[in-house]
């Protein structure tokens, strides 16, 4: 089930609710539905994580849990799925974002090396910002559209696999007597 192994890898709202970034949003984070596990929290969760993933901004989980909470969505599941992109995943994610934007645009992608400095960042707005922020805008509804209905599909999947292997089980049972 997918159930099971989503909260494998989900951490517990205990220490959800006493992460010190989270605190701005107080008593909204004692919601009871923000902690069920259900297809329609999961894939919401799922969606709204991938959507915010793509974002270039350092307040990722802030976002993702700010729509999460209104949705009543998943809220450890949201929060998760945004560090798909994490520094080890940035700059692949981030460098195909830019070539969705160049493709989208018809602009010729441009050389660039990155430089971990305020000043580059300044100077890349100009020349490979605006290929880069359509790309992050594309992918980030894309992956968020295809994150909800993938895991949607997959739960729905599951569900009825489990209820075939119960009506097969109790099936046998029946004619073994």
């Amino acid at each position: 089930m997918p159930k099971k192994f989503i909260r494998r890898f989900l951490p517990d709202h205990q220490s959800i609710k006493q992460n010190k970034a989270l605190k701005i949003f107080g008593t909204l984070l004692h919601e009871p539905n923000l902690w069920h596990l259900n297809r329609r929290s999961a894939a919401g969760a799922f969606g709204i994580g991938l959507f915010f993933a793509f974002w270039p901004v350092p307040f990722q989980m802030w976002l993702s849990a700010g729509i999460a909470i209104p949705c009543r969505v998943n809220l450890p599941l949201s929060i998760a799925t945004v560090w798909i992109t994490n520094p080890f995943t940035i700059p692949p994610i981030f460098y195909g974002a830019y070539k969705v934007g160049t493709t989208v645009l018809g602009t010729k992608p441009e050389h660039f090396e990155f430089q971990f400095s305020w000043q580059w960042v300044v100077e890349s707005i100009n020349t490979i910002g605006p290929a880069f922020l359509v790309g992050c805008g594309i992918c980030s509804v894309v992956f968020g559209l295809a994150g909800y209905f993938s895991l949607n599909w997959i739960w729905r999947l599951q569900v009825k696999k489990a209820w075939q292997r119960r009506k097969e089980l109790r099936l046998h049972r029946t004619t073994a007597k």
